[in-house]
């Protein structure tokens, strides 16, 4: 009785999952044979401790690991003095599409825009956490039914659909996602850099990401045959490089055998056509700005850049190839092709998680630039900590995120790119990312300061 009545209030607060179900068949069975056994019976227990022990142990390790593995989780609460809203926009580009094999196929782009409001929502539910194309197109990447994140929607998010946003105008932060990921599952990030002001235009890169949903309901997912096509025979190429990584060679030895690699590895011209898509975006800017919801709100004068992974190094490109860039942040991203000739004429952020050295762009980013250049590294931290998949999948071993608590890794990575964009777009007196240097015993940086190097 006490095990139905214990079933009964988890499906009444929290509502039904699918990773519960062996816990659920468990204490069904639990509860019958608690009901019917006899036992003084010297049969019925020897069925219990031989026939019914293994299924049992079995439900047990099932229903304990599968809410383990991917729980009803929360996020961090945004420390802005803003609420977050969110809208959708879509965009039907004048570019060709070369993914597809439609030779008359042009590019459509689909966006999220998180922005600062000012609306109370203490008694309003967040929006769900990721639409139905990305949930769909991350479980079918992991060999999971299209479905299986259907549970999501128990997640309490802290992104208001469509809400008024705050009088501005704000700075702009354009986003780009990590190659092959959720281009939206950087909530944790998103919300609590627009919370402090800034309204941030989230890519989603079609057919490169891992679901981009659009007006008429379709949903164009990763092509897995155009990246075949894009990687066949570039192993060979690369070879050169990963040697020299591994070897004892000085700095310059290595510098002079990974150059040609760095620059004609294909993701440098991935990360160029992304490069494209956002400079697409910015044109557009001036169009958003004067008319529809984001009339007047965005301070295009005062416009940066930055992403996580492929999308990070892509951030670097836009910087380098349009100077209406301000500022630019890279998370852990490898900025191929041209880069390791050439140097940035901004500020420029650098966040490595805790890789092993030699890392590659300390070849890539040799000649820093001609204004403040930002190297950081987060110690104990692993590629996915500046995604949501720490808080997504917290285990470990599963989602090749590092030691770090993820709230703290959180924490240092959105007070860095406050800080940062916060000195060098907004101005603001006192903002610095040294002084977040200094909070935070898992944060290195090094600091060059204009043209030091040159």
């Amino acid at each position: 009785m006490a095990l139905g009545c214990l079933l009964l209030v988890h499906l009444m607060l929290e509502g039904y999952r699918w990773q519960m179900i062996p816990a659920y068949i468990l204490i069904i069975i639990l509860s019958w044979r608690i009901k019917v056994i006899d036992l003084t019976n010297t049969h019925e227990r020897s069925f219990l401790k031989i026939s019914g022990f293994l299924g049992l142990f079995v439900l047990l390790i099932a229903g304990w690991t599968l809410p383990l593995v991917l729980p009803v989780f929360s996020f961090p609460t945004p420390r802005g003095k803003y609420s977050v809203g969110t809208t959708t926009t879509y965009v039907q580009t004048d570019m060709d599409e070369i993914i597809t094999e439609d030779a008359n196929d042009k590019r459509e782009l689909s966006y999220k825009i998180w922005y600062p409001s000012k609306t109370d929502v203490s008694n309003r539910n967040g929006e769900k956490y990721l639409n139905y194309g990305e949930r769909s197109g991350f479980a079918v990447k992991y060999g999971l039914p299209p479905n299986a994140l259907n549970y999501l929607d128990l997640v309490e998010t802290y992104a208001y659909a469509d809400i008024p946003m705050a009088k501005g105008p704000f700075p702009v932060l354009i986003f780009s996602h990590g190659y092959g990921s959720q281009p939206s599952g950087y909530y944790a990030l998103l919300t609590e850099i627009a919370s402090h002001g800034y309204v941030i235009i989230n890519m989603n890169h079609t057919y490169e990401g891992l679901g981009a949903t659009f007006p008429d309901g379709a949903i164009k997912y990763f092509d897995y045959d155009f990246q075949a096509k894009q990687e066949a025979g570039t192993w060979e190429a690369m070879q050169p490089l990963v040697n020299a990584m591994d070897s004892n060679f000085n700095f310059e030895e290595r510098h002079k055998i990974v150059r040609e690699p760095v620059r004609n590895y294909w993701f440098g011209k991935m990360q160029d056509r992304w490069a494209t898509d956002m400079i697409y975006t910015i044109d557009l800017l001036e169009q958003w700005n004067s008319s529809g919801m984001l009339k007047s709100k965005l301070d295009v004068e005062n416009l940066g850049v930055f992403g996580h992974s492929a999308g990070g190094g892509s951030a670097g490109q836009v910087a380098l190839r349009d100077n209406r860039i301000k500022a630019a942040a890279n998370l852990d991203g490898n900025q191929w092709g041209q880069m390791i000739d050439t140097l940035f004429h901004v500020p420029f952020l650098h966040v490595t998680a805790d890789w092993p050295e030699p890392h590659i762009n300390s070849h890539i980013y040799a000649n820093k630039g001609t204004d403040y250049f930002y190297d950081c590294k987060i110690l104990k931290a692993g590629h996915p900590n500046f995604m949501d998949i720490p808080f997504l999948i917290p285990v470990n071993e599963i989602s090749q995120c590092g030691e770090i608590e993820p709230y703290t890794g959180m924490e240092i990575i959105t007070n860095l790119i406050i800080a940062f964009f916060d000195k060098h777009l907004k101005k603001k007196k006192g903002a610095d990312p040294q002084k977040i240097y200094e909070q935070y015993e898992l944060l290195e940086m090094t600091v060059i300061k204009g043209d030091s190097l040159h």
